[in-house]
């Protein structure tokens, strides 16, 4: 019917354009080779994951004691479970797991305070967790004070060891690194000279060279006699090693600044530090927030090295159980387990980076 204006009305368009349809012919067929392709990589996947799906989930043994309850040729997560406690704790004392669950409760508690903007006295806040928090949390786990047994630090291990490792390297590495980057870039020669030797020196090291040498070289410059706690020594090498290369990320963002900012600083009567702390780093550490979040990850994932100086991390203690001989052949279920338990941590570090990415406008559209 022709309309007063004379044209028709528009039609819809065709069903095969749009919808799941539409996508589909869009992005997996559009041309005769990109339908081939995409039959053999469905082909490809087919032959990846029903198998998996099977061996993980539909043929696998959950419930029994021991080995002798993995009898239907899948996975054995027998395995996991019954060593569950070891790989979560180490060789803590069972009667004392409630003081490191608490210990991480209180922390889990602490960070949903934090990212709650309603909560008066945030700073107050921050500046426990920082601060008070790693006292509280040192004297859960070791004991010693207000009735708890002592426990060695010898006898952690797990994932709680992995977590104190890669905790106290995080938190500790960030500042550090942010002197050193300005240390870099001072227009003092001497300040500037230490922070190059320094962040060249450590980034020229390998991280197991670090805890080596930190577990045996290190007590040799220590007084005779004098007991320095092999924990204690793999943190000291990990925070020092990790800051050299927290000093470069944010040497980058710095680099990133305009000069015009500098000016800006200059023209508003800002002394150095003032103009840092209030214009330069704030901008600075957000362009760096990918950056800084990827050493954190490989920080995460490096503590796995403390197995050269004898500390059982997690990775270490699923080794050492599937070196049992009451669990000899289970090393797959063990590694896909450690796999499962490392991707979690690091893939939620990288989800929260970029939420803290979008939270603060980190976008620099043009």
């Amino acid at each position: 019917m022709i309309k007063n204006n004379g044209f028709l009305p528009a039609l819809p368009p065709p069903s095969t354009s749009v919808g799941v349809i539409g996508w589909l012919r869009q992005n997996l067929f559009p041309s005769p080779l990109n339908t081939v392709l995409t039959i053999l990589a469905i082909y490809l996947i087919y032959l990846v994951t029903v198998p998996t799906v099977s061996w993980v989930f539909l043929n696998a043994d959950w419930v029994g004691e021991s080995r002798n309850a993995c009898t239907s040729g899948g996975a054995c997560w027998v395995f996991v479970a019954a060593r569950f406690d070891l790989f979560m704790y180490g060789f803590y004392p069972e009667s004392e797991y409630w003081r490191i669950n608490l210990a991480f409760a209180i922390l889990a508690l602490l960070l949903v305070l934090l990212n709650i903007r309603q909560v008066p006295r945030r700073g107050w806040l921050a500046a426990f967790t920082l601060i008070g928090y790693p006292v509280v949390a040192f004297y859960l786990f070791s004991g010693g004070l207000f009735g708890l047994d002592e426990v060695e630090t010898s006898r952690w291990g797990g994932l709680s060891l992995t977590l104190v490792l890669s905790g106290v390297g995080i938190v500790a590495s960030l500042p550090i690194g942010i002197v050193l980057a300005l240390g870099r870039n001072s227009q003092m020669p001497i300040v500037k000279a230490v922070s190059i030797v320094f962040i060249e020196f450590w980034r020229g090291v390998p991280l197991i060279t670090v805890l080596f040498m930190s577990s045996v070289m290190l007590p040799l410059f220590l007084p005779e006699g004098t007991s320095f706690d092999k924990l204690l020594r793999a943190m000291i090498g990990i925070v020092l090693f990790e800051s050299a290369y927290m000093a470069e990320v944010v040497r980058g963002g710095l680099a990133a600044i305009p000069r015009g900012q500098y000016e800006a600083a200059k023209a508003l009567g800002l002394n150095y530090w003032k103009s840092m702390v209030l214009i330069i780093l704030p901008q600075a550490l957000k362009l760096v927030i990918p950056g800084i979040v990827n050493t954190f990850i490989a920080l995460f994932k490096d503590t796995t090295l403390v197995l050269i100086i004898g500390l059982f991390d997690l990775l270490t203690t699923i080794e050492a159980g599937f070196k049992d001989s009451n669990w000899l052949g289970y090393a797959v279920e063990g590694y896909v387990f450690a796999a499962l338990i490392y991707w979690i941590f690091c893939f939620s570090m990288s989800r929260y980076s970029q939420n803290l990415e979008r939270k603060l406008h980190t976008g620099h559209a043009r």
